[in-house]
């Protein structure tokens, strides 16, 4: 029932994505809730970021960005996932009450996939109370919520707590798993039984669960920011050694590891590998996944390490150094007009 109304809602969301509301029924209620609902809700935002067309990740996530944000403090500060900001040229922010606002792209994080935007001018949005992933479990009810007040809250489950492993080199060690899926929840809140935010949306995935493939949404838990946050506000990024990057993208095709893609000019293109390499060892040692993959990776010391890898290509092992780097440097860095 849940599952055919998500269904029926998002032909209309596809027909006119500026104007749309989940089901009554799919929305969560204040009666059933120990929290103040719209009060949790107004400190959400919209985010619209423009990217210039020359940006490393323009072609990749696009020049015109559009996802949600939740202010996390009193002076407005806004968190979000990272991608919809990353390189941004000028962010401007929407509140429930119609206050449009300018923001500076202030911090990305990459390890966890955290983005922060600091207002330009007063939103008037109160700021969201942070709880903790831990309090969670699988089988929790949840609230999953963007810009656009209880219209775009969605009463959800909590599927799963587990490792996730991203093709573009990235691995978090607990992510929250939730369903139904919803296809615009990047940078959107999670939300625990008592209104406290738990994670932020990521995006969508496809999770095994016994013979079963179930479709739900990816959240980066929201106990990662509290270590790294002011590091954040004060550098623009965690104090922490920058992993080495190498600008491949894996995924895992009938129980093998394989190059699906590679970064223009990145420290794997530049090494010549290949689309459709195998990647079966990195300095000697088997890779048995995606996060073991990049684990291994990151062991071997900090961006500028030089990281061997054994390819399977054309029937042949194939040996390739590849020179990491941070993949920051690849980056544009927000401009303060």
């Amino acid at each position: 029932m849940l599952l055919a109304a998500v269904d029926a809602w998002h032909s209309t969301v596809m027909a006119d994505s500026s104007d749309w509301a989940f089901p009554a029924e799919l929305q969560p209620r204040q009666d059933e809730l120990a929290f103040d609902l719209d009060a949790a809700l107004d400190a959400m935002v919209l985010l619209r970021a423009d990217v210039p067309e020359d940006a490393f990740t323009a072609q990749i996530l696009g020049t015109e960005r559009v996802g949600n944000g939740i202010v996390i403090r009193d002076d407005g500060l806004v968190l979000t996932i990272g991608y919809v900001i990353t390189e941004a040229r000028s962010v401007w922010m929407t509140t429930n009450r119609g206050a449009v606002v300018a923001g500076y792209p202030l911090a990305y994080d990459q390890p966890t996939g955290f983005g922060l935007v600091q207002p330009l001018a007063a939103l008037g949005a109160p700021p969201l109370a942070r709880g903790t992933a831990a309090s969670c479990n699988a089988g929790d009810a949840v609230i999953v919520a963007g810009h656009g007040g209880r219209a775009h809250a969605l009463k959800a489950r909590l599927f799963a707590k587990r490792e996730f492993a991203g093709y573009w080199e990235y691995v978090l060690d607990e992510a929250l798993f939730t369903t139904p899926a919803h296809p615009q929840w990047g940078g959107a809140a999670l939300l625990g039984s008592d209104g406290r935010l738990l994670g932020i949306g990521s995006l969508l995935v496809e999770e095994k669960m016994g013979g079963d493939t179930i479709q739900g949404n990816m959240a980066v838990p929201i106990d990662l920011l509290e270590p790294i946050l002011e590091d954040m506000l004060r550098q623009g990024r965690a104090e922490r050694p920058p992993r080495p990057w190498l600008g491949m993208y894996a995924a895992e095709l009938g129980g093998r590891l394989v190059v699906a893609g590679l970064a223009s000019g990145g420290p794997a293109d530049r090494a010549a590998l290949k689309i459709g390499d195998v990647l079966l060892e990195v300095a000697g040692e088997p890779v048995s996944g995606m996060a073991d993959l990049f684990r291994k990776v990151w062991g071997l010391g900090t961006a500028g390490t030089e990281v061997p890898l054994t390819v399977a290509r054309r029937g042949a092992a194939v040996r390739v150094k590849v020179r990491s780097a941070d993949r920051s440097d690849f980056l544009r860095k927000p401009e303060l007009h």
